[in-house]
């Protein structure tokens, strides 16, 4: 199917349910794990970012977690007319500034998801857990 007739197909979306867009072809339904993952894989790119963190509410301890666990320090929050809140738990690199990695972060995420899943972004809590200092 050429590039063009997607393009339309994907512009004539219905939006229904949270995570769920119905098209002349059929339903697409994303998951927000799948978002959360993506999210995560966006956010360890940008600059100054370690990487996603875990935080145990028993012990107040803060875990960096592993690339196969990105989607575990971000929570996906969607409303019923499918628009996306993200709480994004991370730990940044040592002599970085915050604000600058965290506004990196904020408009990097907002643009990459709402093209990856043609839905909005509307809000981004950025929580700062740790720092490390890499090598």
């Amino acid at each position: 199917m050429p590039y063009n007739e997607l393009v339309k197909i994907f512009l004539m979306t219905e939006v229904n349910m949270q995570g769920e867009m119905e098209t002349k072809l059929g339903k697409i339904i994303i998951d927000e794990d799948v978002i959360a993952t993506y999210a995560g894989s966006v956010a360890v790119e940008c600059f100054g970012i370690v990487g996603m963190a875990a935080v145990n509410v028993k012990d107040g301890l803060v875990k960096l977690l592993k690339k196969d666990y990105l989607n575990h320090g971000i929570k996906v929050i969607m409303t019923d007319d499918n628009h996306i809140s993200l709480d994004f738990h991370v730990i940044v690199s040592f002599g970085v500034n915050i604000l600058a990695v965290c506004d990196n972060l904020n408009e990097t995420v907002k643009y990459k998801v709402s093209e990856y899943t043609g839905l909005n972004v509307d809000k981004i809590n950025i929580y700062v857990e740790g720092v490390r200092v890499i090598d």
